[in-house]
């Protein structure tokens, strides 16, 4: 743990939804962020969606439970756990997933985009992105982000394939 009690530990991570939002609500706890009903709400059908979820996808299931939901309330709500690195944005599909590490700084993860399931798997391997990070210095290139996102097949996906 860093400090202020931020998790910077890249090998802590949280897959279970309600471990996810808990995680969440400490981390805005410490950083003195306001995480309202709306934000948590956003964040726990991400933490739930089990896959990326895109905007639109967000607010229909809002609306089950805010009538008031509507696309600036999604995208503010988004703009914020975006900001404070508690979900990813993949570009490539315009969706959204929970970060593994909401309790760390901001990092750059690369993920794997099943074509078939929609599934989205964050690769935890700082190896990659020092890599990135290290050929475009050496290229005199200063990085400011990194997005990659590999698309294919998952295994599941492959094996249901096979048989």
């Amino acid at each position: 743990m860093a400090e202020q009690g931020r998790c910077t530990d890249p090998h802590h991570h949280v897959h279970d939804g309600d471990a996810f939002v808990h995680e969440v609500e400490r981390a805005c706890e410490q950083r003195g962020l306001r995480l309202t009903p709306i934000r948590a709400h956003a964040l726990r059908l991400i933490a739930d969606a089990q896959r990326p979820l895109k905007a639109y996808e967000l607010l229909d299931q809002m609306k089950a439970t805010h009538d008031s939901a509507a696309p600036p309330t999604v995208y503010r709500a988004l703009d914020f756990l975006l900001e404070h690195g508690f979900i990813h944005k993949l570009a490539s599909i315009n969706a959204f997933v929970g970060c593994h590490h909401p309790g760390a700084d901001a990092h750059a993860v690369p993920f794997l985009i099943c074509d078939v399931c929609q599934s989205a798997t964050e690769l935890e391997d700082e190896r990659i992105v020092a890599a990135l990070d290290a050929r475009a210095k050496s290229q005199g290139f200063v990085p400011r982000a990194q997005t990659l996102e590999v698309h294919g097949t998952c295994a599941r996906c492959v094996a249901a394939r096979v048989d």
